[in-house]
């Protein structure tokens, strides 16, 4: 896909976010809508994946560890081919397979059930591991939250990827500042982020993660790091492309309503206007 592409799907999976949450009377939408282009490049243009083939051996692997930001990843498989996007519109609810945090048991393209924070990585880690003994060629990626990184579970992990030298691994923190009680500076500051991974012996690389040339770049040179993990530190805007869910605290776990889910869709219509144009 080419850049244009790659924002007209982001904006359809922001869509599908908002539409899967407003459904649900309750999830994540800021979180979901900040790491949206994360999403759209790893499943549109960086993994090797096939949605008729989910669990293919030689797939490349990805464990949302923030498992709370289900509705983002949920949209972008739904995008990408795993499911109808008219079942986004049963999350949450009695009987759906789409819950509020990924089960790998039950939804197409789901590699870990993630959500209790700190975990993931972890996971992400161990699928690495295997990686590497089988002598396999699939790359294992996980993305956190800036503010699940206050877990003390996702150092030993750090450690335990620098340790094994595992070049087949890309740690992602969506690094939008917010978490469910406030300014992450200001609740439990893990900055500089950077140089703790550093300090672990990651190669790292940051970005604006709302920003396909710099997510591009970025993921280009993970796969040219030999002999270590890479954390790439991706900047972004919680509630990205809504207007009134734009760095607002408040956004972290609360579905808008009628009136809310309209000015949304409208705000995300005007965005993919404007790229039609282009």
């Amino acid at each position: 896909m080419n850049k244009l592409e790659l924002m007209k799907t982001a904006n359809e999976i922001r869509k599908g976010i908002v539409t899967a949450v407003h459904s649900a009377k309750a999830g994540h939408p800021g979180g979901s809508l900040s790491a949206a282009d994360i999403f759209t490049y790893l499943y549109f243009e960086e993994m090797n994946i096939d949605p008729t083939e989910p669990k293919k051996a030689d797939r490349d692997r990805f464990v949302l560890s923030k498992g709370h930001t289900a509705p983002g990843l949920y949209s972008t498989l739904a995008q990408r081919g795993y499911f109808s996007k008219e079942d986004l519109k049963t999350l949450r609810h009695t009987g759906s397979y789409l819950q509020g945090h990924p089960d790998m048991k039950h939804i197409p393209g789901v590699d870990m059930s993630s959500g209790s924070l700190g975990q993931g990585i972890s996971a992400a880690v161990g699928m690495a591991v295997a990686g590497k003994l089988d002598q396999a060629d699939y790359r294992v990626y996980t993305l956190l939250g800036d503010g699940e990184i206050q877990e003390g579970q996702v150092w030993e992990a750090a450690m335990l990827a620098a340790h094994q030298k595992l070049d087949n691994l890309v740690v992602i923190v969506d690094n939008n500042n917010l978490q469910i009680d406030g300014a992450i500076d200001e609740v439990n500051s893990p900055y500089p982020i950077d140089k703790k991974f550093e300090a672990f012996n990651f190669h790292v690389i940051n970005i604006d993660g709302n920003d396909f040339d710099q997510i591009d770049a970025a993921f280009k040179e993970a796969k040219t790091v030999k002999g270590r993990p890479t954390a790439i530190i991706a900047k972004t805007v919680k509630g990205k492309g809504v207007s009134f869910m734009e760095n607002a605290v408040g956004w972290h776990g609360k579905a808008p309503n009628d009136e809310e889910y309209a000015v949304a869709m409208a705000d995300l219509e005007k965005v993919g206007e404007a790229l039609c144009q282009k």
